[in-house]
C-alpha cells in the first residue's frame, strides 16, 4: 500500500496533516522530524516525505531533519516551518518577520512556468485563495534552484518549488479546513506529484485496531474510564466489539461536573451497547473537596486528573481486578498534542488535559499500561469510527465534553452553587439550539461542531421586577470545526441570541448578565480554561 511519510517538528496541526492525506485513500505514517531515515524507514511504500510545520525557528532551536531527505530521490513537500528548514538547509536564508503573518491571508499563485512536475503540483491551486497562515519568519532568500510560485498578500513567499528536483513548499497550512483549496493541494502532492494510489480507509483502520487491541490486552482485563461523551463511548464500544465483554469493565465517575442528567443517560447508552460490567461511582464531594480555594486552570486540572486515577485506583481494589489489568481511556490525538505528547520532542503545551498529562496516567503510559484506541484520531474521525461500530447517532453527533467536566467552565474557584447555576444554564442554552432552525434546515445544535456556557467569575448590576440584581455572568461559546484543530464562531441570527438570553435570566436566577463569545481558534482555544 502506498504510503506519505510525515516528518513531526512539533506543530500544533502534524496529525491533522496525516488525516487530511488519509482522507484522500492514502495511508500516512508520522515520525520524529529527526528520525534517521534507514532503509527500514524509508521503505518501498513510501512515495513521498511531508516536512511538517514547528513553534520554532530553523535558526534557534528548530529540529534538523537526516540529511538523508534531500538525497532520497523521494518527493519533498515543506509546509510552513517545512518549507524554512528546506530552506535554510540548502542555502537559503530564513529571517523574523516585521509582523507576523497570521489567520486568513490571500494568495496567489503564478502558473505556466516550470517543469511537468511543478505543473502537476500548481494544478491543485487556484489563481487566487484564501490560506490559513500561523508563522513569524518568513524567506528572506530562496535555496538555489528554487523559484517562487506563490505571494502572499503581504508580498512574501507563499509557494515555492525546485526547478529541477520534486522539492515544493508552502507557507501557509492546506491541511486546516479554513484553507481554501486545501485538499486539492494536498491532492496534487500526493497523487500529481508522488504518483500514490488510494487504498486507505476507516475499514482499514477499523481492521489494524481490532488486531492491535487483541495484541495488547490479551486475555487481560480492561478498564475504561468513561465519561458519557463521544470519545469515551467510541473507545468503549470498540473494545466491547474486539474484546471478550466481561473482559471489559467500563468504569463512570459522577465528580458533580457532569451536565444535567448526564449519569442517568450514561448508564442507558452504555447498557445499550452491552457492557456487562458498568461501574457508577459517586464523587462529586471528594472532587468538590479537591478544589477548594482552586483557581488556576492547569492546577485545577492536574487536581482532577489525579484525582480521577485515585478513586480508580481505589476502586479497582475494591473490585478485586488483578494487577495485569490494563487502563483504557477515550484520549483524542488533539488531547495528546495540546499537551505537548505529540511523536516528536517539539510540540508546546498549550493546556494539560486530565487523561495526559496527570503525573499518575504517565506513569502508567511509561510502563505501558494504557490503551488509546483513539489517540491517533481527530473528533470528526472518532464519530466516523462510532457509526461503523453501530453507536447511535444520538451519541456520535453530541457535542465535545472536556474530561474535567464543568469545572474547566466554571472560571476560577468551582463550588456546588456554581456548579448547579452553570448546569442549569447550558442546559437551557443546549436545549435551545436543539428546537432552533438554522439557514440549512437542520438544529442549530447540528450546524454547530461544539456549544457550551461558561460562568465567569464576576457579578454584575442588573434589575428584576424594580428590585436591585447581582447576579453572575454567563458567557455562550457556539463554533463551527471540522476537527477542533482551528475554529470559527457560529453566526447566530441576533434574534436567537436575544431570545436565548432572555430564557437563561429569566429562568436562572442567578445569572444575570449573558454574553457571547466571539473569539476563533486560533488565536483563543475552544474550551476557557
Amino acid at each position: 500500500m502506498d504510503k506519505i511519510l510525515i516528518l513531526d517538528f512539533g506543530s500544533q496541526t502534524t496529525q491533522l496533516i496525516g488525516r487530511r492525506v488519509r482522507d484522500l485513500g492514502v495511508y500516512t505514517e508520522i515520525i520524529p522530524g529527526d528520525a534517521t531515515l534507514d532503509a527500514g524507514v524509508i521503505s518501498h511504500e513510501v512515495k513521498g516525505i511531508i516536512l511538517s510545520g514547528s513553534p520554532e525557528s530553523v535558526y534557534d532551536t528548530g529540529a534538523a531533519p537526516d540529511k538523508k531527505v534531500y538525497d532520497c530521490g523521494l518527493p519533498l513537500l515543506g509546509i510552513c516551518y517545512g518549507l524554512q528548514r528546506m530552506t535554510y538547509d540548502l542555502g537559503g536564508k530564513v529571517e523574523p518577520l516585521p509582523k507576523m503573518e497570521y489567520g486568513r491571508i490571500e494568495v496567489k499563485i503564478q502558473k505556466n512556468e516550470g517543469s511537468d512536475k511543478i505543473q502537476k503540483f500548481l494544478n491543485g491551486f487556484r489563481d487566487s485563495f484564501t490560506a490559513w497562515m500561523s508563522h513569524g519568519d518568513t524567506l528572506t532568500q530562496l535555496a538555489p534552484g528554487f523559484k517562487q510560485y506563490g505571494t502572499s498578500g503581504t508580498g512574501y513567499p507563499a509557494v515555492a518549488a525546485h526547478e529541477q528536483k520534486p522539492w515544493f513548499g508552502l507557507q501557509f497550512h492546506p491541511e486546516v479546513t479554513h484553507c481554501e483549496g486545501g485538499d486539492e493541494i494536498l491532492g496534487a502532492f500526493v497523487f500529481g506529484v508522488c504518483g500514490c494510489t488510494a487504498g486507505w480507509s476507516m475499514e482499514h483502520y477499523i481492521e489494524e485496531l481490532n488486531q492491535s487491541l487483541k495484541k495488547r490486552a490479551g486475555e487481560n482485563p480492561v478498564l475504561l474510564l468513561i465519561s458519557g461523551g463521544v470519545d469515551s463511548t467510541v473507545a468503549g464500544a470498540a473494545l466491547l466489539k474486539t474484546l471478550k465483554t466481561e473482559q471489559v469493565h467500563l468504569m463512570y465517575m459522577d465528580t458533580g461536573f457532569m451536565r444535567k442528567n448526564e449519569t442517568a443517560a450514561v448508564r442507558a447508552n452504555l447498557e445499550k451497547l452491552g457492557a456487562k460490567n458498568l461501574h457508577i461511582i459517586m464523587c462529586e464531594d471528594e472532587f468538590l473537596s479537591a478544589l477548594k480555594g482552586k483557581g488556576e486552570p492547569e492546577e485545577k486540572r492536574r487536581i482532577i486528573g489525579d484525582l480521577f486515577i485515585t478513586i480508580q485506583e481505589r476502586e479497582v481494589a475494591r473490585l478485586g481486578l488483578p494487577e495485569n489489568y490494563f487502563l483504557a481511556q477515550g484520549t483524542l490525538y488533539t488531547d495528546l498534542i495540546e499537551s505537548g505528547k505529540g511523536i516528536g520532542k517539539k510540540a508546546h503545551v498549550i493546556k494539560s488535559h486530565h487523561n495526559v498529562a496527570s503525573p499518575l496516567v504517565d506513569a502508567k503510559r511509561k510502563a505501558g499500561k494504557i490503551i488509546e484506541p483513539l489517540d491517533r484520531l481527530y473528533k470528526d474521525e472518532v464519530r466516523k469510527l462510532g457509526r461503523f461500530l453501530g453507536v447511535d447517532e444520538e451519541i456520535v453527533g453530541r457535542h465535545p465534553f472536556p474530561g474535567p467536566g464543568l469545572a474547566v467552565r466554571i472560571i476560577g474557584e468551582v463550588t456546588k452553587e456554581k456548579c448547579d447555576v452553570l448546569r442549569e444554564a447550558d442546559a437551557i442554552f443546549i436545549e435551545e439550539l436543539k428546537k432552533r432552525r438554522g439557514s440549512s434546515g437542520k438544529s442549530l445544535y447540528d450546524e454547530i461542531w461544539q456549544a457550551f456556557s461558561v460562568l465567569l467569575p464576576i457579578r454584575s448590576v442588573g434589575v428584576a421586577g424594580d428590585v436591585r440584581k447581582y447576579g453572575w455572568v454567563l458567557a455562550l461559546r457556539a463554533i463551527t470545526s471540522t476537527d477542533g484543530m482551528t475554529a470559527d464562531v457560529y453566526p447566530f441570527e441576533t434574534r436567537d441570541l436575544l431570545e436565548i438570553s432572555t430564557r437563561i435570566t429569566n429562568s436562572v436566577k442567578d445569572i444575570g448578565r449573558v454574553t457571547y463569545d466571539i473569539s476563533s481558534k486560533p488565536p483563543a482555544t475552544i474550551e476557557w480554561e
